[in-house]
């Protein structure tokens, strides 16, 4: 056994995970305690046995787990958003953070063409009629995407592989990362987010969600593009509401929209205002949804544990577990 470690660990992993994860983090030395079915009590009160955790979405990762948390060294989240982490609080205590999105990324880049595609060419309408025996061509012509000009918001892992997916279909690229720079090339521009403003027809999101891009995308926002727009949303919900979306569309300025996100993705728990505005942008036939499964394949789901786990070896040195 190759052990990066000088005595077994133990790693507690709450959610589920493609079970190659297991046999991954053994051969690395750890002790491995798969509990995809625990609930947050019984985390609460089993964490502070362990030195790492692996995580996709369960339960927030808040201050008041990691204060239970007396032994913990590393998280391990199986995915990109960490916006249920404490980040804060793994900074100030010396817990190191490692996630995996280039594990999936591949699957959101052809998640989003894929999405658009179908926008452009009113697959899913289309598909529909032709089911209840009605034959309509010329109400379902479609849109081609060569030649259109495609604005991406956020060049990390998500947006970058978008980009390099768009390759092929002899668009114009343009990309804003406010974190970022140097990043251009030939065909992908890097561009200030005005230029975005000014040139894009579809428009594509894939930043995190923090403080900053919470609603980000508000009417003020998006008053500032000078040509009505397509919209992508592989990222998070929360950065643009239903509402909003809405008069968005009513008002001309978003053509159609793919979302894979949803302001609220609990429908049990939609306030009045979240229902009533969910259920209008759900009779839009300019609108396509699906349930968060961009990143979400069988390919990803295995990559994502060899992605994770090779960062935990290369990121903890020998002398981090004692």
């Amino acid at each position: 056994m190759n052990q990066l470690y000088d005595d077994v660990k133990k790693v507690l992993i709450i959610d589920e995970m493609h079970l190659s994860i297991i046999p991954l983090l053994e051969r690395e030395g750890f002790m491995v305690d798969y509990r995809p079915e625990i609930q947050r009590t019984e985390i609460l009160e089993l964490i502070p046995d362990y030195v790492g955790l692996l995580i996709r979405s369960k339960t927030p990762i808040n201050r008041e787990l990691l204060l239970r948390a007396k032994s913990l060294k590393f998280i391990g989240r199986a995915g990109a958003g960490l916006d249920k982490i404490d980040l804060e609080y793994l900074d100030q205590n010396n817990i190191k953070l490692f996630h995996a999105a280039e594990g999936n990324m591949d699957a959101v880049g052809e998640h989003a063409i894929g999405g658009l595609l179908a926008l452009f060419n009113h697959i899913n309408k289309a598909d529909q009629e032709v089911r209840r025996g009605v034959w309509k061509r010329e109400e379902n012509r479609g849109e081609e995407l060569k030649g259109k000009t495609v604005g991406i918001i956020g060049y990390g892992n998500m947006g970058s592989a978008f980009a390099k997916k768009l390759l092929g279909f002899e668009v114009n690229i343009l990309a804003y990362d406010k974190y970022k720079s140097h990043f251009g090339s030939g065909v992908i521009k890097e561009v200030a987010l005005e230029d975005v403003f000014a040139e894009t027809d579809v428009l594509s999101l894939h930043v995190p969600l923090t403080e900053e891009t919470n609603n980000l995308l508000t009417m003020d926002f998006l008053k500032r593009f000078k040509k009505p727009v397509y919209l992508i949303n592989t990222a998070r919900g929360e950065i643009v509401s239903f509402a909003t979306l809405n008069q968005a569309i009513d008002a001309g300025i978003i053509k159609g929209a793919v979302l894979d996100v949803l302001e609220n993705e609990k429908f049990k728990t939609f306030s009045p205002e979240q229902q009533l505005e969910f259920d209008l942008l759900a009779k839009r036939e300019n609108v396509i949804f699906s349930p968060h499964i961009a990143g979400w394949t069988f390919q990803s789901y295995e990559r994502i544990n060899q992605v994770l786990v090779q960062k935990i070896k290369e990121g903890l040195a020998k002398k981090v577990i004692s």
